[in-house]
């Protein structure tokens, strides 16, 4: 094979799509020192206030390990605060604390930024077409992956 061929591949295009794109959060988000995935733990317990974190971890699409040791950061920085369930005391709720809530809402606007540099730099149409494509890619593989998004109904 070819280097040419190697770079025009799917496997290798969306590897090097997510180090694009990764590389673009931490600078944008620099300020705030989160991750993506930080990032999408906080907005997933922002929507979801009181969930564990194994309905997180279907949330997120991240196995269950790496989203323990991601809430463990967020709660030494103050973000989340974990609770004991009412019915189940084993079982840890998941809420954001009032720095959490802010840093939600005031890194919004880097994230968008992040969002717009990825596919800023097609046009509009292909933006749409680049985004249908990339969701039912990921939908029709969803199973594959040893961590699924998972629907959470509680």
């Amino acid at each position: 094979m070819s280097l040419q061929e190697l770079y025009s591949r799917p496997a290798h295009l969306i590897r090097r799509a997510h180090q694009i794109a990764w590389a673009i959060f931490i600078d944008e988000c620099a300020e705030y020192a989160l991750t993506p995935v930080q990032y999408a733990a906080l907005v997933a317990i922002d929507a979801r206030p009181g969930t564990d974190a194994t309905r997180l971890s279907h949330m997120i699409a991240f196995d269950r390990s790496t989203t323990g040791s991601v809430l463990d950061r967020l709660e030494k920085r103050e973000l989340i605060v974990r609770q004991a369930s009412p019915t189940d005391r084993r079982q840890k709720l998941l809420f954001l604390t009032e720095a959490g809530t802010n840093l939600v809402r005031e890194c919004r606007p880097a994230v968008d930024r992040v969002q717009d540099k990825i596919v800023g730099v097609l046009a509009r149409e292909e933006r749409e077409i680049f985004l249908k494509l990339m969701t039912r890619i990921v939908q029709l593989n969803n199973e594959l992956t040893s961590a699924p998004i998972r629907s959470v109904n509680d």
